[in-house]
């Protein structure tokens, strides 16, 4: 599902390049669940935003579902992030005036989707992470745990092939961190397929797969027993 290819991610600082990425190669195949983990600057947020569509590299190739996405122009990564990408963040990304169905919702706005199907869909969102009685609940009305789950919501909501998770758990006590971890694992054992980046090894063991970042190159670690 996921192949990079040699990719260099080269910042110009003076007289100075800086290597984010250093020839970098990667495969992940569909129905994987991969966790990708290094410290603070490591390069693993830049990783991440090759991952997600949210950059290009300054060398290499990215094939996503067969397709070069390395010289896709702005509106054509969003298009693709849209239909193959659901993301998950630290800081949950929820808007507070709004519920969280509506949080939920939000992705299928601007998709022509009818107000009925949208209610639907976000609804069975919410169902899938336990959220069915939480509908209309704003954020500021949930723990740290139930927001992320909201967030999960949103990011299913499009129906994406690819969860990728920027330190889901940072934010959240350890009981709603292993209650969010369990969701992404049911999520892969129903199909999506999941990749997490995170600096936190007990996180990362709970993948099916390790690959640690440092200083922008990879290294695969041994598969761990969950």
């Amino acid at each position: 599902m996921i192949r990079l290819e040699h990719i260099y991610k080269i910042y110009e600082m003076g007289e100075n390049k800086v290597y984010a990425l250093n020839d970098v190669s990667l495969h992940i195949a569909q129905h994987e669940f991969v966790s990708i983990i290094g410290p603070s600057g490591s390069g693993k947020s830049t990783l991440m935003n090759m991952l997600g569509c949210l950059d290009v590299p300054t060398k290499g190739k990215y094939f996503l579902d067969g397709t070069d996405i390395s010289q896709k122009k702005d509106d054509e990564l969003a298009e693709i992030r849209n239909s193959k990408i659901g993301f998950v963040f630290q800081g949950f990304n929820l808007l507070p005036k709004l519920t969280a169905l509506e949080n939920v919702e939000l992705p299928l706005i601007y998709s022509n989707v009818s107000s009925k199907e949208r209610h639907r869909r976000a609804k069975e969102a919410l169902a899938k992470v336990g959220l069915e009685g939480r509908v209309d609940h704003k954020p500021t009305e949930l723990s740290g745990g139930q927001q992320q789950r909201v967030a999960i919501a949103r990011a299913l909501i499009t129906n994406p092939p690819i969860i990728l998770g920027d330190e889901p758990t940072g934010n959240l006590d350890s009981k709603s961190g292993k209650e969010v971890m369990e969701i992404f694992k049911s999520l892969n054992e129903n199909g999506n397929t999941i990749i997490l980046i995170t600096h936190d090894s007990n996180v990362a063991a709970q993948a099916k797969r390790i690959v640690r970042i440092q200083d922008g190159k990879l290294y695969e670690e041994e598969t761990p027993h969950v």
